[in-house]
């Protein structure tokens, strides 16, 4: 694509994004503004149909009132005309009363047993009823009954008097009645007159909250419906009775109280209708119903009882002016930008005439030819690019001299480079991040045996097995930005066998820094090594020839007695008892000195497998717990939690921790504490043994593992010795750190398992 064309696309790229941008800001302020607007729409509708519910509450309730007290009236009327005695009272003399008392009907009720049935009425169909299925109607009878009071909840209750709420009737359920029930106790039956209440069911359609829901939904183009939920019966199996064969629903216990319930979505406004009342706030959801989407808000009201008033809105009415106003927008900016396009098309054509000749005198640049002119003189930014690739050209012909100079140079260093890596007497070779040789020197070629031939590309693979994870940990040094020196190791060479070497590895880096190869320089130390052996043999030597000198000693004291002792005999010809117990423990002294000098002279075969250590210091706890209670020593362990195995031979490292508690528990002759404190330190196993004795003199600390070195009475310095070989055998260390009169501690440190 050309400069021209992508300056077009540019230009009109950005021209797009604005127009974009643009459109996204409109559609979300008005549709901030259209929900906003239907929010206060929706709140003013819930105003409305909350103050006209309770008013037509009120004005329902209170025409209930008044007609209650107008059936009591003529309930205590009706009671001064009749005889106390129902057996007394026929149907004619009710239906003559009624219409002299202005009723629809006049029922008589009876008690019997725990059932309430009317014997006497002016309306043959009422005669015979029972009210025992009739709910709190029933409850509110037997109240009347036993109290001449009602205490129930429901309906209106008066002296000697209770109304229950109008009703459709039993015995004609296409009449709403209104019922009241009168009894003093002066006469054995209950007076129940009852008139047509009608009027106050149509007062709520007419007039009340159904009559302002049909007109606020008339008068609302985008508004579909307006439904009251009573929370306490919604969502639950609607209470049916069958009346004469007919199903009718309670008045009183309507799940659906005031508006229309066109638009069902039972589930999901159950869940709205649950999350209103708990939060007492609008819960608004969307839904589709037949097709429609519909945007529903559930507000809760609360009157005498709490009612969520559910307000439905077609939600593709509320939305289509503002998709209408976004279509014309995106038709107005796609033309703009078309326009945009053309417009920045010819623009561009003349703007990049000047570049064309910077373009052209580029090109010669990279021919070579550095004499080409721009003729381009305008003093804007092409003009000044103009006399900068100018100049520029003259420079690159003064830098080309300079670089041949220098590649002249190069070559000559090189040379020089080469010389030095191939005459030196170190092996050097060179290798890439995967492993692969990629240079090697002659002195390479002489030590290890391949020639460059050979190895250059390939994995060089001259690490024995046992250095293998010593090498990968050299390498991962280098690759980290170190470098290794004289680091002493062996290696195979071609034929197969050892070397040893002192190598040096350093990371060879890219201009910008980066490690790109590894350079590896070895030399020869095989004939060191050797000559540091024979070194160490003749110190070896010497050291056998120390520990022979003092076992000599050793021994040669005990002998001496026995050699006294036989020589007494042979001159006697007896000996005591007691003579013969000084010889047996003379020899018993040379047994154990020969014995601990060859635990020390002689390598023991051993089994490493994870230890417990804390658990095998328990066991020296146990094995030494009646000599420390003879010692009048208290033996104390402190072990942190958690603490890991170590890799080792329990039976060694035993002997090792019987020797250091022994010690410590015959140092202290008055008695004290004895205590262990296991740790962690730095990946291991941390031991230390404190007692309270004597302490140790600063200058015997540095002999103490001496053979024969001991200040005890009957010992004979072997024990730490053993020790130190057992703690060394596991990769560990012991120390020991005392004063005079401040006791002693012995560190022990063993690698833990893992």
């Amino acid at each position: 694509m050309s400069i021209k064309a992508k300056l077009s696309f540019s230009i009109s790229l950005i021209v797009a994004v604005i127009l974009a941008l643009n459109i996204i800001i409109f559609y979300l302020s008005t549709k901030s503004e259209i929900q906003a607007a239907t929010e206060e729409k929706v709140r003013n509708i819930a105003k409305q149909i909350s103050i006209t519910l309770e008013n037509s509450e009120s004005a329902v309730q209170f025409m209930e009132d008044e007609i209650g007290e107008k059936l009591r009236a003529v309930s205590i009327a009706a009671q001064a005309q009749l005889d106390p005695d129902i057996a007394n009272v026929t149907n004619e003399e009710l239906v003559r009363l009624s219409r002299m008392l202005g009723v629809e009907h006049i029922t008589l009720w009876q008690r019997e047993g725990d059932d309430i049935i009317a014997r006497r009425s002016s309306d043959p169909n009422e005669i015979d009823i029972s009210s025992k299925n009739w709910d709190y109607w029933h409850a509110a009878f037997l109240q009347l009954f036993n109290d001449r009071q009602v205490t129930i909840k429901e309906g209106q209750k008066l002296e000697h008097f209770w109304s229950g709420p109008f009703n459709f009737a039993d015995t004609d359920p296409s009449k709403i009645r209104k019922w009241g029930n009168y009894y003093d106790g002066t006469t054995n039956y209950m007076i129940n007159p009852y008139v047509n209440a009608q009027a106050l069911r149509d007062f709520s359609l007419t007039t009340g909250t159904d009559s302002l829901i049909s007109k606020i939904v008339s008068d609302q183009r985008d508004l579909l419906e307006i439904t009251g939920f009573d929370p306490q019966f919604f969502g639950k199996s609607p209470i049916i009775k069958l009346k004469k064969g007919m199903p009718v629903y309670n008045l009183d216990v309507r799940d659906i109280p005031f508006g229309a319930y066109t638009y069902k979505d039972a589930e999901n406004d159950s869940l709205s209708i649950q999350q209103a009342i708990a939060t007492d706030a609008p819960v608004t959801a969307k839904s589709s119903v037949n097709g429609l989407q519909l945007l529903k808000t559930f507000i809760p009201v609360k009157i005498d009882k709490t009612y969520v008033i559910c307000i439905t809105f077609d939600n593709d009415a509320i939305v289509e002016p503002l998709n209408r106003q976004l279509l014309m927008q995106t038709t107005i900016s796609l033309g703009l930008i078309a326009m945009t396009m053309l417009f920045s098309y010819f623009i561009a054509d003349f703007m990049l005439r000047g570049l064309n000749q910077i373009l052209r005198k580029v090109n010669a640049i990279a021919d070579g030819n550095f004499g080409e002119v721009i003729t381009i003189r305008s003093k804007d930014e092409l003009g000044l690019l103009a006399s900068r690739v100018d100049t520029m050209g003259g420079n690159l012909l003064s830098y080309t001299t300079q670089l041949k100079d220098q590649a002249e140079e190069l070559r000559s260093t090189k040379q020089y480079l080469e010389s030095f890596v191939n005459h030196t007497s170190d092996a050097i070779h060179v290798t890439d991040l995967s492993g692969r040789v990629t240079q090697v020197n002659r002195a390479f070629e002489a030590m290890y045996g391949w020639s460059e031939e050979e190895i250059v590309g390939r994995p060089l693979g001259n690490v024995p097995d046992d250095y293998s994870g010593a090498h990968r940990e050299l390498e991962a040094t280098v690759l980290g930005g170190g470098s290794v020196t004289d680091y002493e190791t062996v290696r195979y060479t071609k034929s197969g066998e050892t070397i040893d070497l002192s190598i040096t590895i350093s990371p060879i880096r890219d201009e910008p820094g980066d490690i790109i190869a590894i350079a590896s320089i070895s030399r020869n130390i095989t004939s060191r090594k050797q000559a540091e052996e024979m070194i160490r043999r003749s110190e070896k030597l010497s050291v056998v020839g120390q520990i022979a000198a003092g076992v000599a000693h050793e021994v040669r004291n005990p002998l001496t007695t026995l050699r006294g002792f036989v020589q007494l005999h042979k001159q006697t010809g007896s000996l005591s008892e007691a003579h013969l117990d000084v010889m047996i423990g003379e020899l018993d002294q040379i047994n154990m000195i020969v014995s601990e000098f060859l635990v020390f002279a002689k390598p023991q075969a051993s089994r490493y497998q994870p230890v417990d250590v804390q658990s095998l210091i328990s066991d020296v706890m146990v094995l030494l717990d009646s000599q420390a209670k003879m010692s009048n020593v208290q033996l104390t362990m402190v072990a942190e939690e958690g603490l890991p195995n170590v890799v080792g031979e329990s039976n060694q490292l035993k002997q090792v921790f019987v020797n250091i508690m022994k010690n410590g528990m015959e140092a202290m002759a008055g008695g004290g504490e004895l205590t262990v404190e296991l740790g962690r330190g730095g990946g291991a196993v941390r031991l230390r043994f404190i007692d309270q004795g004597d302490g140790i003199a600063e200058e015997d600390l540095p002999r103490l593992g001496e053979p024969f070195f001991t200040k005890k009475e009957n010992g004979n310095g072997l024990g730490l010795m053993v020790s130190q070989q057992i703690i060394a055998g596991h990769n560990g260390s012991i120390v020991f750190r005392s004063e005079l009169g401040q006791g002693t501690c012995v560190e022990i440190t063993l690698p833990s398992a893992g």
